[in-house]
């Protein structure tokens, strides 16, 4: 699995959802609506579901492997971090251009 491109779509400061994602794996499959959940412990991601007919949410697209698992987690957490940090420079320096 090549990740090609890593998209945060949305943020949330109020609740456990923290952001939504997009995915693009080798430049030809986007998968959308993957989220940035807050757990108890840590920061984890879900990936896109819906409930069925007896009311229980399953994944609609999801890594197959652990392996597979923990490297996408990885890679989408660590674009999360990157972009938030982004998101607080960019709130600094347009605080400092008011003064």
């Amino acid at each position: 699995m090549n990740v090609t491109d890593i998209r945060i779509r949305r943020t949330y400061e109020e609740g456990k959802l923290k952001a939504l994602v997009s995915v693009t794996i080798d430049h030809d499959l986007a998968v959308h609506d993957i989220k940035v959940i807050e757990g108890s412990e840590r920061l984890f991601v879900a990936m896109p579901s819906r409930k069925d007919d007896n009311g229980v949410f399953r994944d609609i697209v999801h890594p197959i492997t652990m392996d597979g698992r923990r490297t996408l987690e990885g890679l989408i957490l660590e674009e999360y971090h990157k972009y938030l940090s982004q998101q607080q420079a960019y709130s600094e320096d347009t605080e400092k251009l008011k003064w």
